[in-house]
């Protein structure tokens, strides 16, 4: 025991003579062998979800995520967890999941993506890895009260996830996962969304620490440093609040108003959704009003340009048009329309024919 104490000091101003995050205590393989056997323990209490179009859905985003990404040497996986909280997580070496009621909370890809890349931000700048660097001399000292018995890295990567992340590093997954989704081609308010309607999840429990909240303080702070990284983008269409709740979307003097919210999207959400989706549109050149589509369901629509998603129109909505499907052509008529002005206004990006060829 005397001899274990003493290696132990060695190690200690051996690894402590420079910082723990510039010493690169864990390697690669370390990082992704606690985050794998943390994986399996988190697996283990919660069970995944069964549902093989759900979990393709999931990993299909967090792979396109991936691939634009600082850190693609990881073995990436995405999963969902079979329980009905609102949050996700990241282990250490790329193991990201998501909470089933999340996927209900967020349905669309946008939203999703605001949350893993949030997650892979996490997971590319090593928070819960430099947390265990700097908290070394802990386990040093737990090494040598243990006989080195019961210390590994899983338990610690645990016990860094259960702590949280400081404020400083969920400010630093905000902007990783704000440059993924945008780089990745998702709206660019995804990332808006996602925080602000996780804002209205706490205020509606009356409490700060529901969900993702719970280890991810200052939701205003953090709202407005998106605003912020938004405003560079200059995005068209605009969206306006108006003062009977309801939300339009405009360019020049075509308009588009959102009268209703649905379920946990404000109309001011379902603007925005549709604003940044209009955006990426254009950000593949002159519009082909003929690619706007509609995907009919019945009690619901959804509205794409290809594969861009802009708006889910309701049974709510339809009013006076009878259906949803009859609403939703009229949306489309008006999209045509949108493409018509910014055609021949010239206001879409304008990209070289190897571009287009690749998109």
């Amino acid at each position: 025991m005397k001899k274990l104490w003493w290696l132990c000091c060695l190690v200690f101003l051996t690894i402590f003579a420079v910082q723990p995050a510039e010493a690169g205590l864990i390697s690669k393989e370390e990082e992704i062998n606690m985050g794998r056997d943390t994986a399996r323990q988190i697996e283990a209490q919660y069970g995944l979800y069964q549902d093989p179009a759900a979990q393709e859905r999931v990993n299909r985003i967090g792979q396109s995520l991936v691939a634009v990404c600082g850190r693609k040497d990881l073995p990436y996986t995405f999963k969902i967890l079979n329980a009905d909280e609102i949050n996700a997580l990241s282990c250490p070496g790329g193991f990201v999941y998501v909470f089933r009621g999340l996927m209900d909370y967020m349905p669309s890809d946008a939203e999703l993506a605001g949350v893993l890349g949030h997650e892979i931000g996490h997971v590319v700048k090593r928070h819960t890895v430099n947390q265990i660097e700097k908290n070394m001399w802990t386990t040093i000292g737990l090494i040598v009260a243990t006989g080195g018995r019961g210390i590994g890295l899983a338990s610690m990567a645990s016990q860094a996830l259960a702590a949280g992340y400081s404020r400083t590093d969920e400010r630093g997954a905000d902007k990783e996962g704000f440059a993924y989704s945008v780089k990745a081609g998702y709206n660019p308010y995804s990332m808006l969304l996602t925080l602000r309607k996780l804002d209205d999840l706490a205020k509606q429990q009356k409490t700060p620490s529901y969900g993702l909240w719970s280890d991810h303080p200052e939701p205003e702070e953090r709202v407005a440093m998106i605003n912020r990284m938004l405003a560079p983008l200059q995005i068209k269409p605009g969206v306006t609040l108006n003062t009977d709740g309801s939300a339009t979307v405009t360019e020049g003097s075509w308009k588009f108003t959102i009268p209703n919210g649905h379920a946990n999207d404000k109309p001011e959400y379902r603007a925005l959704a549709l604003a940044g989706g209009l955006w990426c549109v254009r950000q593949r050149g002159q519009v082909d009003p003929n690619r706007f589509i509609v995907d009919d369901e019945g009690q619901q629509a959804v509205l794409y340009y290809d594969d861009i998603q802009l708006l889910t129109v309701y049974a709510q909505d339809a009013g006076g048009f009878g259906s949803t499907g009859a609403y939703a052509g009229a949306c489309t008529d008006l999209l045509r329309q949108w493409a018509a002005e910014v055609n021949a206004a010239g206001t879409y990006k304008k990209v070289t024919s190897t571009a287009k060829k690749a998109a």
